[in-house]
Protein backbone atom coordinates (compact mmCIF):
# COMPACT_ATOMS: atom_id res chain seq x y z
CA UNK A 1 0.00 0.00 0.00
CA UNK A 2 2.91 2.50 0.85
CA UNK A 3 4.36 1.73 -2.48
CA UNK A 4 0.89 2.80 -4.39
CA UNK A 5 0.70 5.76 -2.59
CA UNK A 6 4.38 6.46 -3.80
CA UNK A 7 3.53 5.89 -7.02
CA UNK A 8 0.00 8.12 -6.98
CA UNK A 9 2.41 10.95 -5.47
CA UNK A 10 4.95 10.53 -7.87
CA UNK A 11 2.78 10.37 -10.65
CA UNK A 12 0.83 13.94 -9.41
CA UNK A 13 4.70 15.22 -8.71
CA UNK A 14 5.04 14.61 -12.17
CA UNK A 15 1.98 16.18 -13.88
CA UNK A 16 2.48 19.13 -11.29
CA UNK A 17 6.06 20.03 -13.44
CA UNK A 18 3.84 19.45 -16.95
CA UNK A 19 1.52 21.57 -15.31
CA UNK A 20 -1.59 19.74 -15.26
CA UNK A 21 -4.09 20.44 -12.78
CA UNK A 22 -4.67 17.80 -10.56
CA UNK A 23 -8.68 19.16 -10.35
CA UNK A 24 -8.88 17.24 -14.06
CA UNK A 25 -8.33 14.04 -12.66
CA UNK A 26 -8.54 14.40 -9.05
CA UNK A 27 -12.01 12.96 -9.04
CA UNK A 28 -11.05 9.66 -10.48
CA UNK A 29 -9.53 8.54 -7.01
CA UNK A 30 -12.30 7.21 -4.80
CA UNK A 31 -10.09 7.75 -1.31
CA UNK A 32 -11.99 6.65 1.31
CA UNK A 33 -11.36 3.13 0.11
CA UNK A 34 -7.91 3.48 -0.48
CA UNK A 35 -6.63 0.80 1.91
CA UNK A 36 -8.44 -1.57 0.20
CA UNK A 37 -7.52 -0.39 -3.79
CA UNK A 38 -7.28 -1.93 -6.31
CA UNK A 39 -9.66 -4.96 -5.41
CA UNK A 40 -11.79 -2.78 -4.18
CA UNK A 41 -12.59 -0.53 -6.73
CA UNK A 42 -13.23 -2.66 -8.92
CA UNK A 43 -15.83 -4.60 -7.04
CA UNK A 44 -17.35 -1.29 -5.82
CA UNK A 45 -18.54 -0.79 -9.06
CA UNK A 46 -22.09 -1.29 -10.41
CA UNK A 47 -22.72 -4.85 -12.60
CA UNK A 48 -24.20 -4.96 -15.47
CA UNK A 49 -25.74 -8.34 -16.91
CA UNK A 50 -26.69 -9.01 -20.20
CA UNK A 51 -29.65 -11.02 -21.13
CA UNK A 52 -29.24 -13.73 -24.43
CA UNK A 53 -31.74 -11.42 -25.92
CA UNK A 54 -29.04 -8.39 -25.98
CA UNK A 55 -26.34 -11.40 -26.77
CA UNK A 56 -28.47 -12.01 -29.96
CA UNK A 57 -29.60 -8.63 -30.73
CA UNK A 58 -26.05 -7.34 -30.45
CA UNK A 59 -24.11 -10.16 -31.83
CA UNK A 60 -22.04 -10.69 -28.37
CA UNK A 61 -20.66 -14.38 -28.60
CA UNK A 62 -18.29 -14.62 -26.70
CA UNK A 63 -19.65 -14.26 -23.43
CA UNK A 64 -19.24 -18.31 -22.71
CA UNK A 65 -16.59 -20.72 -24.36
CA UNK A 66 -18.91 -22.19 -27.19
CA UNK A 67 -18.45 -22.50 -31.36
CA UNK A 68 -19.53 -19.30 -32.29
CA UNK A 69 -17.11 -18.11 -29.36
CA UNK A 70 -14.10 -19.53 -31.16
CA UNK A 71 -13.27 -16.95 -33.58
CA UNK A 72 -12.80 -13.95 -31.20
CA UNK A 73 -11.07 -16.73 -28.68
CA UNK A 74 -8.47 -17.01 -31.46
CA UNK A 75 -7.93 -13.18 -31.99
CA UNK A 76 -7.78 -13.45 -28.33
CA UNK A 77 -5.16 -15.68 -27.99
CA UNK A 78 -3.17 -14.00 -30.58
CA UNK A 79 -3.94 -10.70 -29.27
CA UNK A 80 -2.73 -11.79 -25.35
CA UNK A 81 0.53 -13.34 -27.28
CA UNK A 82 1.35 -10.41 -28.69
CA UNK A 83 0.61 -7.94 -26.02
CA UNK A 84 2.81 -10.12 -23.45
CA UNK A 85 5.28 -10.60 -25.77
CA UNK A 86 6.23 -6.65 -26.35
CA UNK A 87 4.95 -5.22 -22.90
CA UNK A 88 2.18 -3.82 -24.43
CA UNK A 89 -0.94 -2.92 -22.76
CA UNK A 90 -3.10 -0.54 -24.44
CA UNK A 91 -4.88 -1.32 -27.65
CA UNK A 92 -6.98 1.01 -29.83
CA UNK A 93 -9.30 -0.50 -32.34
CA UNK A 94 -10.15 1.32 -35.38
CA UNK A 95 -11.76 0.92 -38.68
CA UNK A 96 -11.70 2.60 -42.46
CA UNK A 97 -15.20 3.72 -42.36
CA UNK A 98 -18.39 3.40 -40.52
CA UNK A 99 -19.95 -0.39 -40.69
CA UNK A 100 -17.28 -1.79 -40.09
CA UNK A 101 -18.26 -3.53 -37.10
CA UNK A 102 -14.78 -2.77 -34.67
CA UNK A 103 -17.26 -1.87 -31.39
CA UNK A 104 -18.59 -5.63 -31.68
CA UNK A 105 -15.11 -6.72 -32.09
CA UNK A 106 -14.07 -4.81 -29.29
CA UNK A 107 -16.63 -5.88 -26.88
CA UNK A 108 -16.37 -9.13 -27.84
CA UNK A 109 -12.54 -9.60 -27.48
CA UNK A 110 -12.81 -8.12 -24.32
CA UNK A 111 -15.72 -10.04 -23.31
CA UNK A 112 -13.38 -13.25 -24.53
CA UNK A 113 -10.27 -11.98 -22.75
CA UNK A 114 -12.08 -11.21 -19.14
CA UNK A 115 -13.15 -15.11 -19.16
CA UNK A 116 -9.53 -15.64 -17.86
CA UNK A 117 -10.13 -14.70 -14.00
CA UNK A 118 -6.50 -13.90 -13.60
CA UNK A 119 -7.06 -10.86 -16.01
CA UNK A 120 -8.32 -7.17 -15.42
CA UNK A 121 -10.04 -5.87 -18.72
CA UNK A 122 -10.89 -2.24 -19.40
CA UNK A 123 -12.82 -1.28 -21.80
CA UNK A 124 -13.75 2.33 -23.32
CA UNK A 125 -16.00 3.68 -26.00
CA UNK A 126 -13.98 6.81 -27.54
CA UNK A 127 -15.96 6.75 -30.75
CA UNK A 128 -17.26 10.21 -29.08
CA UNK A 129 -18.81 11.01 -32.35
CA UNK A 130 -21.04 8.01 -32.53
CA UNK A 131 -21.00 6.10 -29.48
CA UNK A 132 -22.37 2.60 -29.72
CA UNK A 133 -20.90 0.48 -27.22
CA UNK A 134 -24.44 1.16 -24.70
CA UNK A 135 -26.43 0.06 -27.24
CA UNK A 136 -24.06 -3.18 -27.30
CA UNK A 137 -24.30 -4.18 -24.05
CA UNK A 138 -28.41 -2.30 -23.73
CA UNK A 139 -27.00 -0.07 -20.90
CA UNK A 140 -28.02 3.22 -20.21
CA UNK A 141 -25.80 6.11 -18.55
CA UNK A 142 -26.65 9.51 -17.31
CA UNK A 143 -22.99 10.48 -18.21
CA UNK A 144 -20.35 10.29 -20.91
CA UNK A 145 -16.55 9.85 -20.66
CA UNK A 146 -16.38 13.12 -21.93
CA UNK A 147 -17.60 13.66 -18.37
CA UNK A 148 -15.01 11.78 -16.58
CA UNK A 149 -11.92 13.55 -18.27
CA UNK A 150 -13.24 16.61 -17.82
CA UNK A 151 -13.33 16.23 -14.07
CA UNK A 152 -17.26 16.76 -14.32
CA UNK A 153 -18.21 13.29 -12.91
CA UNK A 154 -16.07 10.54 -10.92
CA UNK A 155 -14.86 7.30 -12.91
CA UNK A 156 -16.37 5.09 -9.94
CA UNK A 157 -19.67 6.85 -10.91
CA UNK A 158 -19.69 6.34 -14.23
CA UNK A 159 -17.65 3.06 -14.89
CA UNK A 160 -19.65 -0.18 -14.50
CA UNK A 161 -18.58 -3.75 -14.64
CA UNK A 162 -19.38 -6.72 -16.14
CA UNK A 163 -18.77 -9.70 -14.33
CA UNK A 164 -15.64 -9.45 -11.90
CA UNK A 165 -12.99 -8.62 -14.28
CA UNK A 166 -14.19 -6.33 -17.13
CA UNK A 167 -15.02 -2.50 -16.73
CA UNK A 168 -16.71 -0.58 -19.38
CA UNK A 169 -16.84 2.87 -19.63
CA UNK A 170 -19.87 3.88 -22.08
CA UNK A 171 -21.18 7.22 -23.50
CA UNK A 172 -25.35 8.19 -22.93
CA UNK A 173 -24.47 10.73 -25.99
CA UNK A 174 -21.23 12.43 -28.45
CA UNK A 175 -18.94 14.49 -27.01
CA UNK A 176 -19.48 18.28 -27.93
CA UNK A 177 -15.42 18.69 -28.77
CA UNK A 178 -14.12 14.96 -29.44
CA UNK A 179 -11.22 15.92 -31.45
CA UNK A 180 -9.99 18.35 -29.07
CA UNK A 181 -10.71 16.39 -25.98
CA UNK A 182 -9.11 13.55 -27.29
CA UNK A 183 -5.95 15.25 -28.38
CA UNK A 184 -5.44 16.71 -25.24
CA UNK A 185 -3.80 16.98 -22.15
CA UNK A 186 -6.54 15.94 -19.92
CA UNK A 187 -7.40 13.01 -21.66
CA UNK A 188 -3.27 11.43 -21.49
CA UNK A 189 -3.53 12.62 -17.45
CA UNK A 190 -6.82 11.23 -17.39
CA UNK A 191 -5.53 7.91 -18.63
CA UNK A 192 -2.72 7.73 -16.59
CA UNK A 193 -4.57 7.79 -13.63
CA UNK A 194 -6.84 5.10 -14.35
CA UNK A 195 -3.98 2.99 -14.97
CA UNK A 196 -2.39 3.92 -11.33
CA UNK A 197 -5.99 3.64 -9.71
CA UNK A 198 -7.24 0.63 -11.41
CA UNK A 199 -4.37 -1.29 -12.59
CA UNK A 200 -5.95 -3.02 -15.31
CA UNK A 201 -3.97 -5.68 -17.01
CA UNK A 202 -5.60 -4.41 -20.68
CA UNK A 203 -7.14 -1.71 -22.26
CA UNK A 204 -8.72 -1.95 -24.97
CA UNK A 205 -10.25 1.61 -26.53
CA UNK A 206 -12.96 1.70 -29.40
CA UNK A 207 -12.12 4.30 -31.54
CA UNK A 208 -13.45 6.29 -34.38
CA UNK A 209 -12.92 5.26 -38.25
CA UNK A 210 -10.08 6.23 -40.12
CA UNK A 211 -11.24 8.24 -43.05
CA UNK A 212 -14.35 10.02 -41.30
CA UNK A 213 -12.30 12.10 -38.93
CA UNK A 214 -8.97 13.41 -37.20
CA UNK A 215 -10.19 12.29 -33.83
CA UNK A 216 -7.63 9.28 -33.65
CA UNK A 217 -4.70 11.24 -34.60
CA UNK A 218 -3.60 12.98 -31.87
CA UNK A 219 -4.77 9.76 -29.26
CA UNK A 220 -2.65 7.60 -30.50
CA UNK A 221 -0.01 8.45 -28.96
CA UNK A 222 -1.44 7.44 -25.67
CA UNK A 223 -1.99 3.10 -26.79
CA UNK A 224 1.08 0.90 -27.56
CA UNK A 225 -1.04 -0.50 -30.94
CA UNK A 226 -3.43 -0.79 -32.94
CA UNK A 227 -5.62 -3.27 -34.61
CA UNK A 228 -7.66 -2.53 -37.80
CA UNK A 229 -10.84 -4.04 -38.73
CA UNK A 230 -12.46 -4.03 -42.09
CA UNK A 231 -15.61 -4.88 -43.42
CA UNK A 232 -15.98 -7.94 -46.52
CA UNK A 233 -17.51 -6.77 -49.62
CA UNK A 234 -17.64 -2.88 -48.23
CA UNK A 235 -14.23 -2.41 -47.29
CA UNK A 236 -11.63 -1.60 -50.14
CA UNK A 237 -8.11 -2.79 -50.56
CA UNK A 238 -7.29 0.46 -51.09
CA UNK A 239 -8.65 2.04 -47.71
CA UNK A 240 -6.41 -1.10 -45.72
CA UNK A 241 -3.66 -0.10 -47.41
CA UNK A 242 -4.44 3.54 -46.50
CA UNK A 243 -5.26 3.14 -42.77
CA UNK A 244 -2.68 0.52 -42.28
CA UNK A 245 0.05 2.75 -43.60
CA UNK A 246 -1.14 5.83 -41.31
CA UNK A 247 -1.85 3.52 -38.21
CA UNK A 248 1.76 2.30 -38.48
CA UNK A 249 2.94 6.01 -38.44
CA UNK A 250 0.95 6.54 -35.26
CA UNK A 251 1.87 3.38 -33.05
CA UNK A 252 2.22 -0.25 -33.82
CA UNK A 253 -0.06 -1.93 -35.85
CA UNK A 254 -0.93 -5.27 -34.28
CA UNK A 255 -2.94 -6.71 -37.65
CA UNK A 256 -5.63 -6.25 -39.71
CA UNK A 257 -9.04 -8.25 -39.37
CA UNK A 258 -11.47 -9.28 -41.51
CA UNK A 259 -15.21 -8.63 -40.53
CA UNK A 260 -18.83 -10.00 -41.64
CA UNK A 261 -17.43 -12.83 -43.92
CA UNK A 262 -20.83 -14.62 -44.91
CA UNK A 263 -19.16 -17.64 -46.85
CA UNK A 264 -15.77 -18.98 -44.46
CA UNK A 265 -13.37 -21.59 -46.14
CA UNK A 266 -14.39 -24.59 -43.72
CA UNK A 267 -10.06 -25.10 -43.94
CA UNK A 268 -10.20 -22.51 -41.30
CA UNK A 269 -12.19 -24.75 -38.36
CA UNK A 270 -14.32 -21.71 -38.02
CA UNK A 271 -17.19 -21.51 -40.16
CA UNK A 272 -19.11 -19.75 -37.69
CA UNK A 273 -20.34 -17.00 -39.52
CA UNK A 274 -16.95 -14.67 -38.94
CA UNK A 275 -13.69 -15.08 -40.03
CA UNK A 276 -9.87 -13.82 -39.59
Amino acid sequence: MERLEAALEKAREKRREAGIDDRVVGKLESRPDRQDQPKSVWASLAEIKVSSRVARSSRITAISNSPMSSPYDLLRSRTLHNLIENGWKRLAITSPTVGCGKTTVAANLALSLSRQPDLKIALFDLDLRRPALHKVFAHKTASTLADVIEGKVAASDHFVRYGENLMIGLNAKPARNPSELLQSQRTKAFLQEFEEIYRPDIMIFDMPPMLMSDDYVGFMKNVDCGLLIGAADTTTATQLDLCEKELSELTNVLGVVLNKCRYSDSSTGYDYGYEY
